[in-house]
């Protein structure tokens, strides 16, 4: 008797669907409680918190429509057997214009092109919803609608020009990898991300934002005076225009060995009270480059795909699970489309495990700023942005645990006063 691999996949995903409503709906519950948590009161004013509630109330009713609507399509493409139809169909187009279906990179190309157009349509309207009606009703949403529709077309035309390269290789790698297929496409895909990460700043982030140089001033300096006690080799300190989006706020560091670059938003220098907070902020970010984060994340995501690659290896091939999906063919691209869908529970618990080390990591950084005497304009800093960013002051514990790459901020206040504490 053949596994039924569709069904069970299905069925994974619905058991997960109702194992995560449970801890939305208890998330729910916590954000509609009326009072602060009790680390918080006299810390964040009680206006914040109204607008807080009433933002991430908002976005909790939106959120149970859209995964209701998503389970419901993705369940319907895999019982429907949407996939093999879209995949023949794809192919006629191929005859139609007068190109050979039997080649499988023109095949495959096809068929990536009518699912992002699907995808696009289908997310519009909540991608418009969430943009013009919640984030503009709390006071966050900056775009114009035209800058909006210009923003996916330039990620629908960026994906034209990227997509078939990309996958083209691929798909000749599977095609001639022999029995180390798994490593050349982990190879494949390891120099793929070093030259994104090389090139995505400097060629494709500017197409969204425009980046200029931190201005002369005692910021620029505090910042510089850090990274140079660090020995961190910071070679551009840029602003980026974010509040031509969003009002949200945030900080980040890039770059490969010795041409490492930081980005402030410009609503994070807005919203700070003074510069103390800013440079907080940023030694939070270089206790991530200075305790090896960054790299410790980047070499458990390498061996996470070497080890997927190896997964698929040994399925590519198994007619039974193409044909449990609707295939009576084994294109490569839709291989790895199977079988990222029968390893859904082993990804739920990777991203568990991988949520597990990311709060560890920011408790660390924290730590590391305070050790270097910002805790006190963390502290500040954190609940600045907390405040501005209208970010969830009631938590359910099961809900942050499964779901948060960063621990909530009462967690983070109570580690950073908890040494005073001691010492005292």
């Amino acid at each position: 008797m053949v596994f039924p691999y569709m069904e069970a996949v299905v069925g994974f995903m619905i058991l997960m669907y109702f194992f995560e409503t449970y801890l939305d709906l208890r998330q729910h519950a916590a954000l509609k409680l009326p009072k602060l948590p009790k680390t918080l009161e006299g810390v964040i004013s009680q206006e914040k918190f109204e607008k807080s509630r009433a933002y991430s109330l908002d976005k909790s009713h939106f959120h149970f429509v859209h995964e209701f609507v998503t389970i419901l399509m993705d369940s319907a493409i895999l019982l429907f057997r949407i996939l093999p139809w879209f995949w023949k169909k794809s192919g006629n187009f191929l005859v139609l214009v007068g190109l050979d279906a039997e080649n499988e990179i023109l095949h495959t190309l096809s068929f990536l092109a009518g699912v992002m157009l699907w995808s696009q349509l289908t997310d519009l309207p909540f991608s418009l919803y969430s943009t013009f009606v919640i984030e503009a009703r709390h006071g966050f949403n900056k775009q114009t609608i035209w800058l909006f529709f210009r923003d996916m077309i330039k990620g629908m035309i960026l994906a034209i020009v990227l997509g078939p390269p990309i996958v083209s290789t691929i798909i000749i790698i599977v095609q001639k990898g022999g029995p180390y297929l798994a490593i050349y496409l982990w190879a494949f895909m390891f120099v793929l991300s070093l030259v994104m990460m090389t090139l995505y700043p400097v060629l494709i982030a500017p197409l969204f934002n425009k980046f200029t140089p931190l201005p002369e001033g005692e910021l620029r300096e505090k910042i510089e005076k850090l990274a140079s006690s660090l020995k961190f080799p910071l070679k551009k300190l840029f602003v980026v225009d974010g509040s031509t989006r969003s009002s949200h706020s945030n900080a980040y560091m890039y770059g490969f060995f010795k041409n490492k670059r930081i980005v402030l938003y410009d609503t994070l220098i807005q919203q700070c009270k003074n510069d103390e907070e800013i440079v907080a902020v940023i030694a939070h970010e270089l206790g991530h480059w200075k305790l090896n984060h960054t790299m410790y994340s980047f070499i458990a995501v390498q061996v996470l795909t070497l080890l997927q690659f190896g997964g698929y290896t040994l399925v590519r091939n198994s007619t039974d699970l193409f044909r449990s999906f609707g295939f009576d063919t084994q294109p490569v691209l839709i291989g790895l489309i199977i079988f990222q869908h029968t390893v859904i529970p082993i990804q739920h618990l990777v991203s568990f495990g991988l949520n597990l080390v990311s709060r560890s990591f920011e408790f660390q950084a924290d730590a590391f700023a305070k050790k270097l005497g910002y805790a006190s304009a963390l502290r500040a800093g954190l609940v600045k942005l907390q405040e501005e960013n209208l970010s969830a002051m009631n938590t359910d514990p099961w809900y942050s645990a499964y779901h948060y790459s960063h621990p909530p901020l009462v967690e983070r206040l109570a580690a950073i006063d908890e040494p005073d504490k001691k010492e005292k």
